[in-house]
């Protein structure tokens, strides 16, 4: 990716960023009250992830699960899914605060899901490119495993099974994306996201 791209990536990213967060903003907030009232919770969720350069930062999304204790990995058959955060989920709205971490720079529209720590720290060699990008809503690697928790809910072992399977897949995936950027992919990837295709 060369600075012209990051740059042009990142104008998109911002103006793309305000107008959502404009216009959807009265869908997150009442997601938001729904949320508290269905997991019996704050609303919105924070969690520390791994962005570019390896540094921390907190993603913002809307709550669909009960208390989280255990394992970070959610399969399709999580009890801790509420119906309504099920239905979250499958619209994406729990995404939409996102937002307001692309507009702070934390994160791009596109790019790899950024990580809980622990994962980051396992890129080796030409892998560690990927650090070089911001984490992104969605992308190449997000739209593959869209079903990951259908997938994960049919292994013996969900962990494991992402650990030595997804994890890896996502990572060459995401390594390719960033080694033959090109713009017009990113608005196919934000389209098929949108569109569900």
């Amino acid at each position: 990716m060369s600075l012209i791209q990051a740059a042009l990536k990142r104008t998109i990213d911002v103006s793309a960023a305000t107008i959502g967060l404009i216009c959807l903003s009265p869908v997150i907030v009442i997601a938001i009250i729904l949320a508290r009232r269905d997991t019996g919770s704050s609303g919105l969720f924070r969690q520390r992830r791994i962005g570019r350069g390896g540094e921390p930062f907190t993603v913002l999304k809307i709550r669909t699960m009960r208390a989280i204790t255990g394992t970070t990995i959610t399969s399709g058959k999580d009890a801790r899914i509420t119906p309504l955060g099920a239905q979250l989920r499958r619209w994406k709205i729990d995404e939409l605060p996102q937002l307001w971490n692309v507009l702070k720079g934390e994160m791009s529209l596109v790019g790899p899901r950024p990580d809980v720590p622990g994962y980051a720290d396992r890129l080796t060699g030409d892998d560690r490119v990927i650090l070089k990008l911001r984490p992104g809503i969605t992308g190449p690697a997000t739209l593959k495993y869209r079903e990951e928790e259908a997938l994960l809910a049919t292994q013996a072992d969900p962990q494991a099974y992402n650990d030595e399977v997804i994890w890896p897949d996502k990572v060459t995936i995401n390594r390719r994306y960033y080694l033959n950027y090109r713009l017009r992919d990113d608005f196919r990837y934000i389209w098929r996201t949108l569109t569900g295709y």
